[in-house]
Order: structure tokens, then C-alpha cells, then sequence
């Protein structure tokens, strides 16, 4: 279902029912952006039905989708709209626009292509767990994250979120990991990881489809290069790459979970059961294994991350996560 995650802890006296979301995010469902509007985004039906509830309940979980689309206007069309403009001024006026001029032509010149501009669509899944009071929302962007969980804390009275922090940094405990060939139980460590210097160099040294139980490895460690990026797997059911920043990246069920299910098993209710009970126990067990939570975790959370309280910029808004079911 989800192919990164970024896991959010909610606070502890929060209760809402599945009636009250669903009124609540009725109030900023998406609509298209108009002629002149750049970006847009609400809410959508998370089956894609048209009209369809906006928050699904599959086995106790809660399933949202916030959707995106903005207008591609490209920087050289627009440059060359905003010069168009300039010369007409000179040409009538016999002098070339100042810097104010110039700005205010180029919102003129914005405005004038807007309505012939395409539109790029982007969604992203959230899943709301109740029983674990945990929010994961499936984006490697923060700023996208940060705008869906603005959302949700303006839309839901009383919901409070917090990013997941741990005891130990996932940049530590990858560090030993692979400095000691030690992954904690039940992981494994995979063929990819990324090693950035904090010298003022900031070298990065990069392995794809390579072993990492190599002196080479250690060797970057020792000189003082920390893993950004490392790619694992959770009990030979799910790989994804674990970033410093305790996000998780390249999310993929693998085949031993999908062994003896047919193809009649599909259908959007088999798919979230089948991926929030995957992806469930993986958080638990990551999070055991990076010493439980710590600093931001569980008592500390507040309203809404800082960054939140801007919205994401039109560049990154619809084009970061799939629309691909599951």
C-alpha cells in the first residue's frame, strides 16, 4: 500500500468517531484548480469512487487520501511572456520596466498562461491506527506531510501529532549495524546504502546492488562517513531503505506475503488489511529495535510540526506520490 512512510504519534486522550472525520474533512474536499489558480488540495475518496466516503474503515484501520494538483508553467515560457511584455512597454514608452515593474509583469504574465497551462495530479495515502495511536502517511516529502498533518489537526478538534522520535538515531544504529554485521532480530541488512562525511568535504560515497559485509564499508565508517541511507529487509516480508531521518523509502511487500492468496483476494478492503497488518508489526518491531521512543515521542507531541504552517510549494505538491493503488 504505502511506498514510503512517515510515522506520526498521537497524542494519548484523542477519541473521534468515523462519522465525525468524515464531516470534518467533507469541509476541504479537493476540487480542480480553476483557470487562474495554481495549486489545489483536499480530500478524496480513498476507493476512487466518485461521491464515495472520504474515510474508510478495513479491519479497525482508517484510510484517507489527500489529493493534489497544480498548474506546469515552465520557467523559459515564462520568462519569455514576461520579455514579450517588456519590450512592448519600451517600445511604447521608450524606457525598460523597473524591478517593481518587472515583478508585477511577471504576475501579469502568470496570469495570462495559467489558464493554458497543464495540470499535474498527485495523491498520497494516509492511514490513521487507532489502537496503536500512530498516523503514517505514505510521502518522502516532509513538506507534504507536514501539509496533509496541518490539515487533519485544523480539521480534527483535539488531535495533537508528533514525528516518531527513538532512543537510539536511526544514523547510530545503522552505523553499528553495519559496522558490526549486527542487524537487530528479525532484520537484514540489503544491497544499497548511502555514507555522507560531516567534514566540511561532505563526501558521499553510494552502493547499489552491492554486498555490504565488506572491510571497504568499515573502512568509511571508521573515517568518520555516517549512513544517510540504508536498505533492509523485515523478516523476508518487507525491504525499504531506512534514511537518517527515520523515514522509510522504497517500501515493497515481497512475495512470501502474498504466497497462497489468489487473485480473487484483491480488491481495495484485501489490500489495506493485507498492508497496514504488514506494515504495523514493522513499525513496532523498527522502533524496538532503535531502542523504543524518546525525546518527541509519545507524552510530547504538539498541535502540528513547525514547518506545517506553510503549505507545501507548487513544484513539489503533485508530483511526489503516486496515484497507483496499493
Amino acid at each position: 500500500m504505502f511506498k514510503n512512510i512517515i510515522v506520526y504519534r498521537i497524542a494519548e486522550g484523542w477519541q473521534a468517531d468515523l462519522t465525525a472525520v468524515e464531516e470534518a474533512l467533507a469541509k476541504l474536499p479537493f476540487a480542480e484548480c480553476g483557470a487562474t489558480q495554481e495549486r489545489s488540495a483536499g480530500w478524496v475518496p480513498p476507493r476512487g469512487e466518485a461521491h464515495g466516503p472520504l474515510a474508510e474503515s478495513v479491519a479497525g484501520q482508517w484510510v484517507l487520501r489527500w489529493q493534489t494538483e497544480a498548474k506546469v508553467l515552465p520557467g523559459p515560457v515564462l520568462a519569455r511572456k514576461v520579455k514579450e511584455k517588456a519590450e512592448a512597454i519600451e517600445r511604447q514608452t521608450g524606457r525598460k520596466p523597473g524591478k517593481k515593474e518587472s515583478r508585477e509583469l511577471k504576475d501579469e504574465a502568470k496570469l495570462d498562461l495559467l489558464p493554458m497551462a497543464f495540470t499535474k495530479q498527485g495523491s498520497t495515502w494516509v492511514w490513521l491506527d487507532r489502537e496503536a495511536r500512530t498516523l503514517v502517511i505514505d510521502s518522502g516529502n516532509q513538506g507534504r506531510a507536514d501539509e496533509i498533518t496541518t490539515a487533519l489537526v485544523e480539521a480534527l478538534p483535539g488531535l495533537s501529532l508528533a514525528l516518531v522520535d527513538t532512543q537510539t538515531s536511526p544514523q547510530a544504529a545503522m552505523a553499528h549495524w553495519l559496522r558490526e554485521q549486527e542487524p537487530p532480530a528479525g532484520f537484514s541488512i540489503d544491497r544499497e546504502c548511502e555514507l555522507k562525511s560531516g567534514a566540511e568535504d561532505k563526501a558521499v560515497v553510494r552502493y547499489a546492488r552491492h554486498p555490504l559485509d565488506i572491510d571497504e564499508v568499515r573502512a568509511h565508517i571508521e573515517a568518520g562517513k555516517l549512513p544517510t541511507k540504508l536498505a533492509m529487509r523485515w523478516d523476508d516480508r518487507v525491504s525499504f531503505v531506512l534514511t537518517e531521518g527515520l523515514q522509510l523509502k522504497k517500501v515493497a511487500l515481497l512475495d512470501t506475503v502474498l504466497e497462497g492468496k489468489s487473485q480473487d483476494d484483491g480488491g481495495f478492503d484485501a489490500d489495506v488489511a493485507i498492508a497496514t497488518g504488514e506494515l504495523s508489526r514493522l513499525i513496532a518491531d523498527l522502533l524496538e529495535a532503535l531502542g523504543g521512543e524518546g525525546r518527541t515521542g509519545l507524552g510530547a507531541a504538539t498541535a502540528a510540526p513547525a514547518a506545517a504552517s506553510a503549505p507545501a510549494p507548487a513544484a513539489a505538491g503533485a508530483g511526489d506520490d503516486d496515484d497507483a493503488p496499493f
